[in-house]
């Protein structure tokens, strides 16, 4: 099978990226509003890109043509924290993604716990196995000529990670981390079954 992407409607392109490109880490980020309201949302399209500056990568769809609030927020405040998100708490990240109107808070009509970061003024997700407190390195909208996303560079400033995912040595244990990844559609995995090879 050949299939030609300049042939595709976007709706179609976006199906098979998103059901061939898998497992995919879910990046659970909350922001702040100028006007104090957090905001939680989960990103699929997302990963690390540096660790020199220690950089992720998230890409934000616009809706309707605007921006949403997730990078609305980043935008203004220039701060936001990322989630990795756990098997515990898949079903509340889940509900995150509703469409909720704008001034409306994901931690309060999910009732999803919160604590304050570190360092951002950004509420974090209480529980959360690993939480990223991140500056705005770049916003770009993509593409440039004619945007239906924007690329948030965040810069990674201080990561909280849940003492007990780590091993006996203070390294992460992935069994223990038990993240889950985003296959196609609605279907996602886990991060516990797992081998090891040894890079020649």
């Amino acid at each position: 099978m050949l299939l030609d992407f300049s042939n595709l409607a976007p709706v179609e392109a976006y199906r098979w990226l998103s059901s061939t490109i898998t497992p995919r880490p879910i990046a659970w980020v909350s922001t702040c509003s100028t006007a104090g309201v957090s905001n939680l949302a989960p990103f699929s399209f997302f990963q690390v890109i540096s660790s020199n500056p220690p950089t992720l990568l998230i890409n934000v769809g616009l809706k309707d043509g605007l921006p949403k609030d997730t990078a609305r927020n980043a935008h203004e405040t220039g701060e936001l924290v990322v989630q990795l998100v756990s098997a515990e708490q898949a079903e509340a990240m889940n509900a995150s993604a509703a469409a909720l109107p704008h001034g409306i808070s994901e931690f309060e009509h999910c009732g999803i716990a919160s604590e304050s970061a570190s360092l951002v003024k950004v509420q974090r997700v209480a529980g959360a196995p690993v939480a990223f407190e991140c500056r705005v390195a770049q916003i770009l909208p993509y593409p440039s000529e004619s945007p239906n996303c924007q690329l948030i560079f965040a810069e990674v400033l201080l990561a909280h990670i849940d003492d007990r995912v780590l091993d006996e040595r203070g390294r992460i244990d992935s069994a223990r981390l038990d993240l889950v990844g985003r296959l196609g559609g609605a279907a996602y995995s886990y991060t516990r079954e797992r081998f090891e090879m040894q890079r020649p």
